[in-house]
């Protein structure tokens, strides 16, 4: 090509210039995850990466938008816009606690986003404390209502003792969340999905997890927002002091990758669990790449706070930045070899 033919050439080349120094990168800030292969793959094409069926319906990328608002100002616009996207960019979704839904549609309207998210998973999302609450009172109709009226594909439970039990007007389990979960189960006959709140989960409570018939594990593991801690922040100064190292207590993501696949070789055909949403702490698509690819399982990847950030403005936000997240993971998949 003559110069001519190029007549962003010349900027280009003070800009390099300009910017050369700026734009080195140390040895020890190379990220050892990965091996990087320039030469295997061309540039990928928009939209590549190839579409796969996650709780039985079809997803175009392995994000998954997490569980994240309730009955808040904002909820309205964070959900609509947030359904919106994952329908556009065929993503899943879980919806922030749905509890105030159970009895009364006041808020049904910030919830009601079927109709913007098309044919992608979505599912609601209760407390392992209201399921409790429910088994006790014979409500569990209650449950298959609020399913029905969100046209929700199943139902999340969060698992959160130690937030339950920092927060001032937290509930108190009566039973193990384990023992609710199982008889959940039986009372019910769609997809469940259950998750921590920000700690993660440890080997037994996984080990015990995947013998259920769940439709998959939501780590919410410890490097993003930690609830517990959260709610010691609203709390007195001495509440916060005493219990604060409680909200150190927990596991990474990748710590429970390695555990899922450690035991689904020992479990072999105990395993009743298939799918993994890979959530907590996850900053960028090159995270979430990695804990996929490392997965034994099939696995998405969640976000919160990053979709957050952008949800409560204008959608075109929000979009740009799903838009190149995706675009990252068809170059990492393109070019990168997780190690």
């Amino acid at each position: 090509m003559q110069q001519n033919d190029d007549p962003t050439a010349e900027s280009r080349k003070r800009d390099h210039i300009e910017l050369a120094l700026k734009s080195q990168v140390s040895k020890g800030a190379l990220d050892p995850r990965f091996s990087y292969e320039p030469l295997l793959a061309g540039h990928p094409p928009q939209n590549s990466w190839p579409p796969f069926e996650f709780f039985g319906k079809k997803m175009k990328a392995p994000l998954w938008v997490s569980s994240m608002t309730g009955g808040t100002e904002w909820a309205k616009t964070i959900n609509h816009n947030l359904a919106r996207a994952c329908g556009e960019f065929g993503l899943g979704m879980g919806l922030g606690s749905c509890r105030s839904l159970l009895f009364s549609d006041e808020y049904l309207a910030d919830f009601d986003v079927r109709h913007l998210l098309g044919d992608q998973p979505l599912f609601a999302n209760l407390g392992v404390a209201q399921i409790e609450q429910l088994l006790e009172k014979n409500e569990i109709p209650a449950v298959e209502e609020l399913i029905k009226k969100l046209q929700a594909d199943g139902l999340i439970i969060h698992v959160n003792p130690l937030q339950e039990a920092m927060q001032p007007e937290g509930d108190r389990f009566k039973n193990p969340p384990i023992e609710t979960i199982k008889h959940f189960l039986e009372k019910v006959d769609f997809p469940v999905v259950v998750k921590e709140v920000g700690q993660g989960m440890g080997y037994e409570s996984l080990k015990a997890l995947f013998q259920l018939p769940l439709a998959a594990i939501d780590f919410a593991a410890s490097g993003g927002t930690n609830f517990a801690l959260l709610e010691l922040l609203r709390s007195e100064h001495q509440k916060l002091k005493t219990f604060e190292p409680l909200a150190f207590v927990g596991h990474s993501a990748e710590e429970m990758v390695q555990m899922c696949n450690q035991l689904v070789a020992e479990l072999g055909d105990k395993t009743q669990c298939p799918k993994i949403i890979i959530s907590g702490g996850i900053k960028t698509f090159l995270d979430g790449y990695y804990l996929i690819e490392k997965c034994n399982l099939l696995a998405v990847y969640g976000q919160a706070s990053g979709f957050l950030h952008y949800a409560r403005g204008d959608y075109e936000d929000l979009q740009n930045y799903i838009a190149t997240q995706i675009q990252g993971l068809e170059l990492a998949r393109a070019f990168l070899k997780v190690l």
